[in-house]
Order: structure tokens, then C-alpha cells, then sequence
């Protein structure tokens, strides 16, 4: 019998690789003889550097860099020698994580960290750049990032605009004479679940504004910043596509990404699966078993244990999620080519308990499926 076991990380209780381990011990535990893969997987946020590093063999590259408000930070980013691939959580740089509730401020936050972890990509020889862009604390349109890479933004007198989306009302000028030279030889891709447009009620101020602390009057300000950037983008580059799925992505940083890198914008479960080789490894599989943290009927919405589902069924393997909560409305992934939906916490468990035994909980019904089985 073969396994594949491509579980997401299970957040604050183990990593994508640690619960492929757990997996793995429940698997030999009861078919010491099954042949087991195991291919850590993520969807384009937290954990995607070590799905990917851990899957391919890389390394973990550590840089000081600036958060959203321009204070030093350590951020980590993956590289793969073999491949010159680096692979970049946006959020490792300018993240609302690193900004407490009290200190956050949409106005001025910046992507310009996202910037030097690119730089320091291109140091490193790379030639392809996979940027999850989840869970930023930014509305800047990618400025921040752009700026640190070498382009200009400057107001009417030709002054350069500080840091933050709320400057870019007073833009009148782009250069893009300073952009890195050594990015004209470089992939980007973008793994990402957002599909918002920039602008509009549905585009990155009106929706993703007010969960980064902005107020309506910020959101106005945001979109007027973001709406003249198009047309100072169009200007120096002879197009601006702010309706283009994923354009309003980590406030505009997809737009930024898309527009000046030219990069492609693609969900990001299956930019990593691509990127791990999942399909590979499910070729002639019987099974393969996923899971992350919680699953409900939002994980068909691209969620990694979907993700996973969808490229199973291409290879004919059968799927099994395991999770630490499985809510009710889960049951509608069963009419999605899911066949096993298995809790591996006790109704009831305290969430401190759980978390701390995730490892032992997932091994255990690991376990329990494959006696099953």
C-alpha cells in the first residue's frame, strides 16, 4: 500500500513537517510495511517557507530587515540551491502580526522589507520567486517593496513620498529606471487565495482595510491613494490593471507584484503543490492524508486539504482529512471527493491540551484509520 501524507501545518501545535512525522508513526505503527511519501504542504501563508524548503531541500535564510512601521526585524525566507528558488512569506516582513493592536497604522505601514528579502534573494543567485502574500499589515500597493528594489515615486515637486499608502495622493511621477536590473531574469509567482481586485467595494481598502485598523475615513483616503497609482502606473508603464484577480492581494501588493515584476497570481495551494511535486508523488498512490488545524465547509474555498483533494482526484487516490476540530458543515467535503473525515482531538479537550498534544493526537488516528483501512 502506498500513503501520501501532505498534511498543512496545524497552527500552534505543529509544522507541516512535524505532522507528516506524526502521521508517518501512525502509518508504521499498524502497516510497517505501507510505503510512505511525505510531502509538507501549505496554501501561501504561514508555513509555506517550510513546506517548501522542507519538501525540497533548502535552506533557511535569516536577514534584518524593516517591519510594516519601519523597525528592524529578523525575517526568514527559504532558499533551494538547487533551483534558485527563494520562497518569501510576505507576512515574515510586513505582517500584522509584528504590529501590536495599539501600534497599528494602515496609513503609513509599508511593504519595503518585502523588498530587501527580494534583494537578498537576488544576492543569493536566485532566478525564480514564489511570495505567499497572506496576512500583511500593509495597503501601500506594493510602493514599499518597489521602492526598496529601486523604483522612485515622488510627489509634484519631485520630492520622493514617505513611507505608507496614504502618501501616494501626492503622487505625480514613477521611475522605474533604479528597479534591479538582475529581476529581468527572474519568475515571480504569486501564491495567493485572494482573488479581490484593487479598487472598487470588493478591492483591497473597502474589504481588507477596516481588519488592519482602518477607520472609513481611512478607507477613503486609501482607495483615493490606490486609485491614483493606477494612473500614474499607466503613465510610466503603459498599462495598469487593477481588476485583475488578486490585484488587491496584501493591500495592493499584488498589483505592485503584478504590474512591475510581472509576476503571475495563481491559488496558493496549487502553486505549492506544483512546487512540491504532489502530483508525482500521488501517482499510484491508494491514499493520501491531509489536514490542518480546523476544517469546515469554508476549506473549499481553497483551503490546503481541499487543495490536496482536487490534485487527488486526478491520480485516483483516495483522500482522508485529519484535523484537530472538524466542524459540523464539514460534511459537505465528503460530496467533494473526500472519503475519511477524522478529528484527532476529544469534544471537550481544553485547547491548551490539544495543542500540546497535537503530535500524539494525529499519530494516534493515524493509526486508528489505518487499522481501519
Amino acid at each position: 500500500m502506498k500513503i501520501v501524507l501532505a498534511p498543512d501545518s496545524f497552527k500552534e501545535s505543529m509544522t507541516a513537517s512535524q505532522a507528516v512525522a506524526a502521521m508517518r508513526e501512525g502509518v508504521r505503527s499498524v502497516l510497517p510495511d505501507a510505503e510512505c511519501i511525505g510531502v509538507p504542504m501549505a496554501d501561501g501563508g504561514e508555513g509555506t517557507v517550510d513546506a517548501v524548503v522542507d519538501a525540497l531541500g533548502g535552506e533557511r535564510i535569516t536577514v534584518e530587515v524593516t517591519d510594516p512601521l519601519a523597525r528592524p526585524v529578523q525575517a526568514t525566507y527559504g532558499y533551494v540551491g538547487g533551483r534558485r528558488l527563494a520562497v518569501i512569506e510576505m507576512a515574515g516582513a510586513s505582517g500584522l502580526e509584528l504590529v501590536a493592536p495599539a501600534d497599528r497604522d494602515i496609513l503609513r505601514a509599508s511593504t519595503f522589507g518585502v523588498g530587501q528579502l527580494i534583494t537578498s534573494a537576488l544576492d543569493h543567485g536566485a532566478t525564480e520567486l514564489l511570495i505567499g502574500i497572506g496576512g500583511s499589515a500593509t495597503n501601500d500597493g506594493g510602493v514599499g517593496m518597489l521602492t526598496a528594489l529601486g523604483v522612485t515615486f515622488t510627489d509634484t515637486d519631485g520630492a520622493a513620498l514617505p513611507p505608507g499608502g496614504a502618501a501616494l495622493t501626492r503622487l505625480h511621477h514613477i521611475d522605474t529606471s533604479g528597479l534591479d536590473r538582475r529581476l529581468a531574469g527572474v519568475h515571480v509567482q504569486i501564491a495567493s487565495d485572494v482573488t479581490a481586485p484593487l479598487l472598487g467595494t470588493g478591492g483591497a481598502s473597502a474589504v481588507f482595510g477596516p481588519q488592519k485598523g482602518a477607520g472609513p475615513a481611512d478607507v477613503e483616503t486609501l482607495e483615493a491613494a490606490l486609485t491614483r497609482l493606477v494612473g500614474v502606473t499607466e503613465t510610466a508603464l503603459g498599462h495598469a490593471r487593477p481588476n485583475r484577480p488578486g490585484a488587491g492581494a496584501a493591500g495592493g501588493l499584488g498589483f505592485g507584484l503584478m504590474e512591475f515584476l510581472a509576476a503571475d497570481c495563481d491559488p496558493g495551494v496549487e502553486v505549492i503543490a506544483q512546487t512540491v511535486g504532489l502530483e508525482q508523488a500521488l501517482t499510484g498512490a491508494d491514499w493520501v492524508f491531509t489536514g490542518e488545524g480546523s476544517v469546515d465547509a469554508q476549506t473549499l474555498l481553497g483551503k490546503t486539504p481541499f487543495g490536496v483533494a482536487q490534485v487527488a482526484a486526478r491520480t485516483g487516490a483516495r483522500v482522508a482529512i485529519f484535523a484537530g476540530r472538524v466542524a459540523a458543515d464539514a460534511d459537505i467535503l465528503l460530496a467533494h471527493g473526500v472519503e475519511k473525515l477524522v478529528a484527532i482531538t476529544e469534544p471537550g479537550t481544553p485547547l491548551e491540551q490539544a495543542l500540546r498534544d497535537g503530535p500524539a493526537a494525529l499519530a494516534r488516528a493515524t493509526a486508528s484509520v489505518c487499522r481501519a483501512l
